[in-house]
């Protein structure tokens, strides 16, 4: 649907309820593999820790945008918030004159459980973002569809995600939700199969039969042969017919340039005797076939 955009265009699409869930669990397990924090950018080589959980008592007391940075500092976290800072821009195209001039990276996503005072301490600092444990959001978790959000948990809110998303024991609050599972214990397919155990089963390598390839026998004379045992001895026949040949040529046309006469072999003679004895039958066959018309 081309400009002007339409009211009525399709903006949405509809997913399964717990596919969405799926997704969000997979989004919350990313944010605890410092390999894809690290890929999204996130500065993250001095943290303690990964997933970062803050005690509660840290954070009772957070009323303002100075006591956050401090805590973010202690917890070696305003690192990725000076990323963030130094990456903002102004955005390229017209975007710029649509209100929304510039553009900058994601910071850390704190996640707390109960809204306080710390929502207004860190809603001033540059990338740095804020949900709820009970309203998670996939396009804070994985922004652009990059897993590995950088998260700071409150304990508080860390605790709960059992309670919301279960485990492999217990129940989820989700009505009917569970876990996924892996199918594999062990992805490492390479590992698996190079194992002692696994090598120590299976059958030796077999080596794969060996065709020879058809071959045409109009282009290949071994194909030929086989087809034909005579083939080969017809084809040298048939060469030195055609080196004779096209020596006679030469010698019949040097003697017409000359004005000499060339004295005939054995074998000249032969193939000329041959073509006139086959001119001679040819005129009689025509005789005897023109005199059987006239008598009729």
């Amino acid at each position: 649907m081309f400009a002007p955009t339409k009211t009525w265009r399709r903006w949405h699409r509809k997913i399964n309820v717990t596919e969405k869930r799926h997704a969000l669990a997979s989004a919350i397990s990313a944010s605890a593999i410092p390999a894809l924090v690290m890929a999204r950018g996130h500065r993250i080589e001095t943290v303690a820790e990964i997933p970062l959980v803050i005690d509660n008592k840290s954070i009772d007391n957070l009323d303002k945008t100075s006591k956050a940075r401090a805590l973010l500092s202690a917890v070696n976290a305003l690192i990725d918030v000076t990323r963030v800072v130094e990456s903002r821009k102004i955005r390229c195209g017209k975007g710029k004159m649509r209100n929304r001039r510039h553009v900058q990276r994601r910071g850390p996503l704190v996640i707390f459980n109960e809204k306080g005072p710390l929502t207004k301490a860190f809603r001033n600092i540059p990338g740095v973002e804020l949900a709820s444990v009970n309203r998670l959001n996939l396009l804070q978790l994985a922004p652009g569809g990059h897993l590995g959000r950088f998260c700071i948990w409150t304990k508080d809110a860390f605790e709960k995600l059992d309670t919301i998303y279960g485990t492999y024991r217990a129940a989820s609050s989700k009505q009917g939700y569970k876990l996924p599972r892996s199918l594999m214990t062990n992805s490492d397919i390479n590992r698996i199969i190079n194992s002692d155990e696994i090598q120590s089963v299976i059958r030796g390598k077999r080596r794969s039969a060996r065709f020879a390839p058809k071959r045409n026998p109009l282009t290949h004379i071994d194909a030929l042969v086989k087809l034909n045992p005579a083939a080969a001895s017809a084809r040298r026949r048939a060469a030195h017919a055609s080196e004779v040949s096209q020596k006679n040529r030469a010698a019949a046309l040097q003697a017409k340039r000359t004005g000499t006469k060339v004295a005939l072999t054995a074998d000249q003679k032969k193939s000329f005797d041959a073509a006139k004895l086959k001119k001679k039958n040819i005129r009689k066959a025509t005789l005897k076939y023109r005199k059987s018309l006239l008598s009729k």
